[in-house]
């Protein structure tokens, strides 16, 4: 069972943790390129990321998806995907429903993607959405990396220029890291038992909000039946003592009453005209 969630204290008290894998940074479509796509394609899961040159002002532009990662066990892909664009074997990795692709927040990255070139993804899971069946609350891959493997891993390079005209070895060590480490956290999730989180932990705030509502509903259902039994015995009060002793009698005894007095007075009608004399006698 994980925790759910990490303090700093606890993540820096961690050991460091990066992909020690093969890395090869891929700027164009050469034979690197088609050898990289054809193990990717023979990978049942792999890890996915991708890195934007970041702004520092409203005044910058977007420059959108910089750099797509993605790696399985012992290799690990960078795509310059500026360069390379987004190349229909490349493209083929990423719509392959078979091939399962790791990442958090991934939805947002996809779309990155494919505004460089269309593609229909399938086959991605996201930690983010997944992560709360196991009792865990954080949604940053840092965190949940310390949760989940207990390593740490460092995020020093994450704004650094990933447009830079060639990549330095503290880069390529980070975004390789970034896509080995979500498949390394599904694949221990999935030999792990599921506990997920109440919604009372997922979500305290609601949760606390949620509560209160209710009890104010079950407050207000008693006012309203507290009212009704009160109106119910003043009514019940105020016919006491207007009626006369005796009259208190249910309206079903009383249509009784008149249907025995209606059959008695029929009764009394047929009797007397038996006792007429018959006319001519």
């Amino acid at each position: 069972m994980y925790q759910i969630s990490i303090t700093a204290q606890e993540l820096d008290a961690l050991p460091r943790a990066a992909f020690t894998g093969r890395i090869e940074v891929i700027d164009k479509v050469d034979d690197a390129f088609f050898d990289a796509c054809r193990y990717l394609s023979r990978q049942k899961i792999i890890g996915f990321d991708t890195e934007s040159r970041p702004t520092f002002s409203p005044n910058q532009p977007h420059y959108g998806t910089s750099l797509l990662q993605l790696s399985g066990p012992e290799k690990a892909f960078l795509f310059r995907v500026k360069f390379t664009g987004m190349h229909r074997k490349l493209c083929a990795v990423l719509a392959n429903p078979n091939i399962i692709k790791v990442g958090a927040a991934v939805a947002d990255d996809v779309k990155g993607l494919q505004a460089l070139g269309g593609f229909k993804p399938a086959g991605f899971m996201d930690l983010q959405k997944i992560g709360w069946e196991y009792g865990i609350k954080e949604r940053g891959v840092k965190k949940m990396a310390a949760i989940i493997l207990g390593v740490r891993i460092s995020k020093t390079q994450q704004l650094s220029n990933w447009e830079a005209e060639r990549l330095s070895e503290a880069q390529r060590v980070y975004a390789a890291t970034d896509a080995w480490v979500c498949r390394e956290m599904y694949l221990k999730l999935l030999a792990s038992e599921k506990h997920p989180l109440t919604m009372q932990e997922l979500n305290p705030e609601h949760y606390e909000a949620l509560k209160r509502k209710e009890e104010r509903a079950a407050e207000l259902r008693r006012e309203i039946e507290e009212r009704r039994a009160a109106k119910a015995a003043a009514k019940a009060a105020r016919m006491a003592r207007q009626s006369p002793p005796g009259e208190g009698k249910s309206r079903a005894a009383k249509r009784r009453r008149r249907r025995r007095e209606a059959l008695e007075r029929e009764k009394q009608a047929q009797q007397h005209e038996q006792n007429l004399p018959q006319e001519g006698a």
